[in-house]
């Protein structure tokens, strides 16, 4: 029963938080098949952080390894699955980021208490008390914080990679040292950190998904009227048309007519992704249209027949926003040959063997195991 309860409070509070953070997301913007992924790179990120730890612990004082430089250590390998998905407008909105963000810290959490499972499993209530709503809860918060932060930054300095990442990464890390460094008993201090950092999180989580319901509904109506003005015969009188008549001279008619193509293409793929989000938060999982699989694929031939060139020229008239990309995944990231169940069933089987490796040392002792290449 003693080891039941070890158990029980390891995992389950950093696992049902997690639950909860999806649970209120209405918009279901972070798909299962994401998340799961974001826990499986937190369970490698335990794993190289750990390596990492075991090298450094021969060359630096063991009082600057465990209160400075792991944290750091810690907050930099969870953090890199994050950049690579904003990078990739694999995340649209702090709602997405959060859920992600923790769930990377969920994976690295249940890799290092299944460890301290094996090497303290005769350990009392308290140790697991504060491992399971103290430090597990660190590691999802500090990562949650960082994808929201860094998100949102994302949207305003999107050619400013350390403007993105640093002020986020710098927070997180700072966290995660006042934890470890905070004068005061284990039981305060995970008190403490169980009431603050998932009331900021919870409470950033509801700003930005309020946030998110306005911004779709202004934007689909914005959306709607532009297109109609693309459709209608008054273009030529509007600035984009003005704009588009003046990029004849610099460009063949071919191309500004596929410059035309694409900004009408590009706001009806923005158009489905609102209503799809719309239809979710009223709770309805609308099916994905055909139409926008072959859209996406006309998608990146206009841009291709385009060029470099054309694309900057048509920036001053670009009526969709940085969010295209993620409209794009929202849409055909399930369905699509590239990114469906046939692109899943592929990743898994190249990336799958390691994370089931990585997973074994996690439980066998990765800290002893990976130790003795050094």
């Amino acid at each position: 029963m003693a080891l039941l309860a070890n158990v029980t409070l390891a995992f389950v509070p950093v696992l049902v938080f997690l639950g909860v953070l999806v649970l209120m997301d209405s918009f279901k913007l972070a798909r299962p098949s994401a998340i799961a992924l974001t826990m499986a790179w937190g369970v490698v990120a335990a794993v190289l952080s750990a390596t990492a730890q075991m090298w450094l612990a021969t060359l630096v004082p063991e009082t600057a390894l465990g209160r400075f430089i792991a944290p750091a250590l810690e907050e930099t390998a969870k953090a890199i699955v994050i950049i690579y998905l904003i990078l990739r407008r694999r995340i649209g909105f702090p709602v997405d980021a959060a859920q992600l963000g923790f769930a990377v810290g969920t994976g690295f959490a249940v890799v290092e208490n299944l460890e301290y499972l094996r090497v303290l499993s005769g350990a009392g209530f308290v140790l697991w008390l504060v491992r399971g709503l103290g430090t597990a809860m660190l590691h999802g918060a500090t990562t949650a914080v960082f994808a929201m932060l860094a998100q949102t930054a994302a949207e305003r300095h999107r050619d400013r990679v350390a403007v993105m990442f640093a002020p986020g990464w710098a927070a997180a890390i700072a966290i995660h040292v006042a934890f470890n460094l905070v004068p005061v008993s284990p039981l305060a201090t995970t008190a403490m950190l169980l009431v603050v950092l998932p009331l900021i999180v919870l409470w950033v989580f509801h700003r930005s998904e309020l946030a998110t319901r306005e911004w779709v509904g202004a934007g689909l109506d914005l959306d709607l009227m532009l297109h109609e003005t693309f459709s209608s015969e008054a273009l030529g009188y509007t600035k984009f048309g003005t704009y588009l008549h003046e990029l004849r001279e610099r460009f063949p008619g071919h191309v500004v007519a596929d410059m035309l193509c694409l900004l009408r293409v590009e706001l009806e793929v923005s158009i489905q992704a609102k209503a799809v989000l719309l239809a979710r938060d009223a709770g309805v999982m609308m099916p994905v249209h055909p139409d926008a699989l072959s859209a996406a694929a006309e998608i990146r031939h206009l841009r291709s027949s385009i060029g470099t060139t054309g694309l900057l020229a048509l920036h001053p008239v670009q009526v969709s926003s940085h969010r295209d990309d993620w409209h794009r995944y929202l849409l055909v990231g399930s369905d699509s040959p590239r990114h469906g169940w046939l692109g899943r069933l592929r990743f898994w089987k190249r990336i799958g063997p390691w994370c089931f490796v990585l997973g074994a040392w996690s439980v066998l002792g990765p800290w002893s195991v990976v130790g003795t290449w050094f």
